[in-house]
């Protein structure tokens, strides 16, 4: 006859086994616990089996939790809630949603789901980019839910942002009591990621209590942009108010000092990674040498890439793709061949490198290899980028009818740019007949660029067809067309100064102007171009 066991005794022997559920790490140590458990007939016990639930949680054996969860015929709302968050930790969403929706059909009294319950099922849902579910479970927080709670109205802020719907997560953070800091960063981190800057800016302005990631967020979005010389004030405004950068802020404003040639600001970050260690990551390192290989500083990006303890396919790639930028090809060459012997698989921007390098050294045999390579040895599909290096590759070398051919068989539409380098390479070679084939399809693509008429113009001047040079021009003055104007940058005493062709402004262009009328007098330059105008000099500083 099998001992009848009161109510605390029942509680004593659940209590005895929460320590040993505690100390378990693995299913096989799991089992031995249950094996017990099921022997003192507690196996019902939404108490003992939600304990071992969270024990599958952590070693990821949602296999065995699943069974665990099955047998007991009567599941309360922890057990429920335990067996929702697992599966959503384990990014099992879709069964955790499932158990949600079963949670609701089986619902009494004490099975309705409470605030432990939405924060899990909400993430699930953002998880999957369901909106409409989301929104469904958003009235269900409000017919059983907390009037406020700061973890589900975070987790609806996520949701909707994730989903692009930028509106409601508004709703939600206007609609928060005390939104905290997490809160804030997810309202500025959804308006970072749509692109819009200026929204992000009067919400960056407002958070009381900002922190790294606030700032984080503002570089990299600005950064994103195009908007450089932003991301790097606010960088330098960050660390003004004593914010000590980390991985994720230097690797989000390495790139804008690549872009402005801020060598400096990009010297002093290098020197401040090696101080705190921030050497020993690969994506620290691999900003810094592209930012090196960008302000022309091929000997520190060198040193860097030959210091590094781990190198991925983006460290071995920005080595080639600088060096080939700096008419290195054969190192680039090289480089390439060493990567494939310690077997670093390449990709499509390695391969972009490599075929740059081979552009720059007039190697389009071995281009054409390697771009042939692609597909065959390494399952790299080729993109239009890529077709664009070969056509450049081939019009280069004066293979201009293997460059038509090639574009000819393209899978997708070239582009004005693959059309445009076969124009420029038949200016090189003078071969009229292919560059008005080019210039048929250019004026479709940039009907108004006015530099792909002058390309033409200036082939026909090459052979001397004047007649269709003056037709040409009458035609680029007919549509008033203008070319777009050059523009640089450089940095001065930390400053970053841009320059603009054709723009005066400057209250010290006229010394600059002056200087290069000077540089241009100490070369070897005809009389008739010594006098040179401000529009001239400003044409050539960019």
């Amino acid at each position: 006859m099998a001992t009848r066991i009161s109510a605390l005794s029942v509680r004593e022997l659940e209590n005895s086994f929460v320590p040993k559920l505690l100390n378990c790490k693995s299913t096989k140590g799991l089992k031995k616990i249950h094996a017990q458990i099921v022997k003192l007939s507690l196996s019902q016990s939404n108490f003992l089996v939600t304990k071992m639930v969270d024990v599958c949680d952590n070693s990821g054996d949602l296999r065995y939790a699943g069974l665990l969860f099955e047998q007991v015929m009567e599941p309360n709302v922890f057990l429920f809630n335990a067996m929702i968050r697992a599966n959503t930790h384990n990014q099992i969403y879709d069964l955790a949603i499932s158990l949600y929706k079963q949670m609701l059909r089986e619902a009494e009294n004490q099975k309705l789901p409470d605030k432990f319950t939405f924060p899990f099922v909400i993430k699930s849902c953002a998880a999957i980019f369901c909106e409409v579910l989301g929104r469904q479970v958003h009235a269900q927080v409000c017919k059983f839910g907390p009037k406020s709670h700061l973890l589900i109205e975070n987790a609806l802020m996520d949701l909707y942002l994730k989903c692009d719907n930028l509106a409601d997560a508004h709703k939600v953070f206007d609609g928060m009591s005390e939104p905290d800091v997490i809160s804030w960063n997810s309202l500025l981190s959804g308006y970072v990621r749509l692109g819009k800057m200026r929204g992000a800016r009067a919400v960056f302005e407002e958070i009381p209590n900002k922190t790294i990631v606030s700032w984080t967020a503002m570089v990299s979005g600005y950064t994103r942009i195009g908007c450089y010389a932003e991301a790097l004030d606010m960088f330098r405004r960050m660390q003004m108010l004593d914010n000590e950068p980390d991985e994720i802020s230097i690797v989000s404003v390495l790139p804008a000092c690549s872009q402005l040639g801020a060598l400096e600001v990009g010297k002093w970050i290098h020197m401040y990674s090696e101080k705190k260690q921030l050497l020993q990551s690969v994506c620290v390192c691999n900003a810094l040498i592209e930012m090196y290989m960008k302000c022309g500083c091929i000997d520190e990006a060198w040193h860097l890439f030959d210091q590094m303890l781990e190198r991925d396919v983006i460290s071995w790639s920005t080595m080639i793709a600088g060096l080939a930028n700096y008419g290195k090809a054969p190192e680039a060459v090289e480089l390439f061949q060493e990567m494939q012997i310690v077997k670093v698989e390449p990709n499509g921007v390695t391969f972009l490198g490599l075929l740059s390098a081979c552009t720059h050294a007039g190697l389009w045999n071995e281009g054409v290899k390697y771009f042939d390579s692609m597909r065959e040895d390494h399952n790299i599909e080729p993109e239009i980028e890529h077709y664009g290096c070969l056509v450049d590759l081939l019009g280069r070398a004066g293979h201009l009818d293997q460059a038509l051919d090639r574009i000819n068989k393209m899978p997708m539409n070239p582009g004005s740019k693959i059309w445009g380098s076969l124009l420029s390479s038949c200016r090189t070679h003078c071969n009229l007949e292919i560059a008005i084939t080019a210039m048929e399809h250019l004026s479709v693509l940039e009907p108004d660029d006015a530099g792909n008429y002058v390309l033409l113009s200036n082939i026909y001047a090459d052979l001397g067809k004047w007649e269709d040079v003056s037709r040409m021009r009458k035609l680029i003055r007919s549509k008033s067309m203008k070319r777009t104007p050059g523009c640089s940058s450089i940095e001065v005493d930390n400053v970053v100064m841009e320059f603009v062709a054709g723009d005066d402004s400057k209250p010290f262009a006229r010394d600059i102007f002056s200087m290069l009328e000077l540089l241009l007098s100490e070369q070897n330059i005809p009389d008739d171009k010594l006098d040179a105008t401000p529009e001239d000099c400003s044409q050539l500083l960019c």
